[in-house]
């Protein structure tokens, strides 16, 4: 319903039912400040013109989307394809929410089994849940289930975290008690295995990390004795290099919003998160399972659910209430498209037009890669320019970049972030090249 079809006379009935004289006695409770204040702010009642008419107005001041988009950091301007758009918009999933009772909710269990399946997949990993609230969550819940298995108090975090990634693990770390300690990379940017401490219950770490850079996996289990690998990974990178879980992973998590979700303003976004099957009963979420009926029939149900609303609270592994069910049926639908082939050609297209990009930047005069390792779509280069004013060029071009102070943090004071995705043409990656040429 886009309004409330009730006539006078059916607020008067209903007012008189309850035994309320009229709507403003209705509201009497309410502070008489709290009231006064509705009309200053411009919330006195309109009709429905007005607003529209008002709201047209606030959108008209917003720029025009037709820029060249070269952020990340975590969410990505890939491709969505018209099928996910179009199966999200059926009714059958407008309210999508918990199954609770699987006798009518089979198509919502089916979509979630499937999605499960597919980031098994992806990962490596042996289970996973039917998705997280965001990567950043899900990477925070995966320190709190670590220190659940281990319980040392301790978990140390790679150095080069995603900013957003790492504020949300500090904050969930801090209200449950667990020291953070950060391992610094070296200077190729990558983790400096050298500098993990001993007696963590995790270590943390992320591939492609802040910078780019596909971290080296292979033989990093081995390193750190029984602590608990966590690995955050970009799961369109996962369709060309070897899956986490093959290289000891103990849990894999990532920002799901690159498998059909577009940029929106940050959101909404999907969680992915795969462990273990000894973990299980540890694992946030919930899980879809397939079994048969009494009649040999296939279906499905809810196979665990280990949060507050089924448990008892102190075995309860979070708080989180709900999946993005939605989100995770987009990321589905994508995967499905796309399939193996398909999924291996946008994560092609995304390492070509990178490096084709990183390549051409390091070629013009007072520009260099930060790093020189392996990228998969994102890369730092340094200037001897100033950056903010090369960002600025860059801005009134066209192009819609990171600003340079996101990356001082970690000490790159005179440097970019880019990211290319299969998105880019190469039309508008050379004019990019010819802006930046331009800078002296």
């Amino acid at each position: 319903m886009r309004y409330i079809p009730n006539t006078s006379e059916d607020r008067r009935e209903m007012l008189a039912a309850v035994g309320i004289p009229s709507i403003e006695a209705l509201f009497a409770d309410i502070p008489e400040q709290v009231r006064s204040k509705f009309e200053p702010l411009g919330l006195a009642p309109r009709s429905e013109m007005e607003v529209a008419a008002a709201l047209a107005t606030l959108a008209g001041r917003n720029r025009p989307n037709n820029g060249i988009c070269l952020l990340g950091g975590g969410i990505y301007d890939h491709y969505v394809p018209s099928v996910v758009r179009h199966l999200l918009a059926r009714s059958e999933f407008f309210t999508a929410y918990t199954p609770y009772q699987p006798e009518v909710s089979q198509g919502t269990l089916t979509g979630m089994f499937e999605f499960q399946t597919y980031v098994c997949e992806l990962t490596g990993m042996e289970i996973a849940n039917a998705s997280m609230y965001d990567g950043a969550t899900a990477l925070a819940e995966a320190v709190l289930m670590a220190e659940r298995i281990r319980g040392r108090g301790m978990v140390a975090v790679s150095g080069a975290l995603f900013a957003p990634l790492r504020r949300v693990v500090d904050t969930y770390s801090w209200a449950a008690g667990i020291e953070l300690r950060e391992i610094p990379f070296g200077e190729d940017g990558t983790l400096d295995a050298a500098g993990i401490p001993d007696g963590a219950s995790a270590v943390v770490v992320q591939s492609p990390n802040a910078f780019g850079l596909l971290e080296p996996l292979d033989g990093l289990k081995d390193r750190i004795g029984d602590a608990l690998l966590i690995v955050s990974v970009h799961p369109l990178s996962l369709a060309l290099v070897e899956p986490p879980g093959a290289l000891g992973a103990d849990i894999v998590v990532g920002e799901g919003q690159s498998l059909g979700l577009s940029m929106g303003f940050g959101g909404p976004l999907l969680g992915l998160f795969a462990t273990r099957n000894e973990h299980l009963r540890q694992m946030p979420g919930r899980v879809s399972g397939r079994t048969v009926d009494a009649d040999g029939h296939v279906g499905y149900t809810m196979a665990a659910q280990t949060r507050e609303q089924h448990i008892r609270r102190h075995r309860a592994t979070s708080n989180i209430c709900t999946n993005s069910a939605l989100c995770a049926l987009a990321a589905t639908v994508y995967l499905a498209t796309a399939g193996a082939a398909g999924l291996r050609e946008v994560a092609t297209l995304n390492v070509e037009k990178a490096n084709y990009l990183a390549d051409g930047i390091a070629a013009l005069d007072g520009f260099e890669r930060a790093f020189a390792g392996p990228i998969f779509n994102e890369f730092v280069v340094k200037t001897r320019e100033d950056a903010s004013e090369v960002h600025e060029r860059l801005h009134r071009a066209g192009f819609a970049v990171e600003a340079p102070d996101r990356l001082r943090q970690w000490g790159l004071g005179n440097a970019l972030r880019f990211a290319v995705t299969e998105t880019r043409t190469r039309e508008q990656l050379d004019r990019l090249l010819e802006v930046l040429g331009g800078v002296r």
